[in-house]
């Protein structure tokens, strides 16, 4: 199977010499293990990648590839504020009217901002730092990309006005959507060289946002999963049922919803693994005991990718019961590692799920139709489930291989529009 699909996917050419810039909010980040893959692909291809964060220098990492990554990394806010305040006079003196210009739309862009404009003037600040660490690097920085339509945007697209490279950043959603004016979207998206967005549906979600003279710049790249994480064959299923369900414990992701359903559901014989951890969790815990399931449902807190592919190998199906979402890329690994998945009709999913042929979809908040597709996970044969689970496989290595779209990002930032 892997031999089919290499001959038909079609591998972009490297593009050495390629020198460009990445700024995070927060990085690396445990949630957001995909930008990291999204780096790596890119050095694979002889691009040179110089990664910034506002934070995360001293943040709690586990894995040891986010740990070298840290030392990569350069901490705009590591230094505290006199370092921002002196970068911001030094760039002033240099050219006061760029600056002027870039102050002025700072705080145009404060004025819907859910942030007031302090925080933009910090902003501001930090692309000062970060044209004089660009500076440093003499100038090699070609092009400069931010994840989410957040702050790390305001900083590129006020980079960009005081003299900084061309600039791009990935939309995810679902919050950008949910304040797409007071982001400053569509100020943010006229001044890109182009916008990534991770889905189609995404990308019409962003169409809303910005005028139709920003659309020929909306780019599909999706997220990706590197060759190591997609399993040979899948493992076997385990004997007694186990449902893993992988993701922040926060609003968005409909904990609840499977708890209930699993209540609905009335086996006893099952287990759930609730994988990651976050500001619900006692509010989850909670929820457990009140519907008796303390001996079915564990939660694991923060755990690393390796752990994540442990995991998905010992469950039989992922359960994913989000009410919002980008693109899960959680849907991708249990793909690859040839396991089911049942989730929602909500944004990008059933781009990637396919009703009976790798897993099932059903209502978003409705736990006797989650319950319902659970039942039917269940009883499905292990001879089924596992063709469901190689469908899953070739589906997500035709859509979501990082050495693909990280080409057709590399294509981008080099200028050839392949996307």
């Amino acid at each position: 199977m892997k031999a089919d699909y290499d001959e038909m996917r079609e591998s972009p050419s490297p593009v050495p010499g390629l020198r460009v810039a990445y700024l995070v909010n927060q990085y690396p980040k445990v949630s957001h293990t995909f930008i990291r893959r999204e780096i790596l692909a890119l050095e694979a291809r002889g691009v040179t990648v110089r990664r910034f964060a506002i934070r995360g220098w001293d943040a709690e990492v586990v894995d040891p590839v986010d740990r070298s990554e840290r030392e990569k990394t350069r901490y705009l806010l590591q230094g505290g504020v006199v370092p921002l305040l002196m970068a911001f006079l030094r760039v002033m003196l240099a050219d006061p009217h760029k600056v002027f210009v870039a102050f002025r739309a700072a705080l145009a862009m404060s004025r819907r901002s859910v942030r007031s404009w302090p925080y933009h003037l910090i902003w501001l600040a930090q692309a000062c730092q970060l044209r004089l660490w660009l500076q440093e690097a003499g100038g090699e920085v070609s092009h400069i990309h931010a994840h989410f339509g957040t702050n790390p945007v305001d900083v590129v697209c006020l980079l960009r006005m005081i003299g900084g490279p061309d600039y791009s950043f990935t939309v995810h959603g679902p919050d950008e959507f949910d304040n797409s004016q007071s982001l400053s979207l569509p100020r943010k998206a006229a001044g890109a060289r182009f916008v990534v967005l991770i889905s189609d549906y995404t990308r019409a979600q962003f169409m809303r946002a910005v005028p139709p003279d920003c659309w020929d710049k909306l780019k599909v790249v999706h997220c990706g999963l590197d060759e190591g994480f997609f399993a040979k064959e899948p493992v076997p299923f385990p004997e007694d049922p186990v449902l893993l369900c992988i993701g922040r414990l926060n609003e968005q992701k409909g904990h609840v919803t499977l708890l209930d359903a699993l209540a609905r559901l009335g086996r006893r014989d099952v287990k759930v693994v609730l994988a990651g951890d976050g500001e619900l969790r006692d509010m989850i815990e909670a929820r457990i005991r009140a519907l008796g399931l303390e001996g079915q449902v564990r939660i694991t807190g923060w755990i690393s990718s390796d752990e994540v592919r442990r995991l998905l190998t010992e469950s039989t199906v992922l359960v994913q019961p989000s009410f919002m979402e980008g693109l899960p890329v959680v849907l991708m690994e249990a793909l690859a590692q040839g396991r089911p998945v049942i989730s929602t009709y909500v944004a990008g999913i059933p781009e990637l799920v396919q009703q009976g042929k790798n897993g099932w979809l059903v209502p978003t908040g409705d736990a006797e139709s989650l319950a319902t597709a659970i039942g039917a996970a269940l009883d499905t044969p292990v001879d089924v489930l596992a063709e469901m689970g190689r469908a899953g496989m070739v589906r997500v290595r035709a859509r979501h291989h990082i050495d693909t779209e990280a080409g057709k990002l590399a294509a981008l930032f080099s200028g050839r529009d392949a996307v």
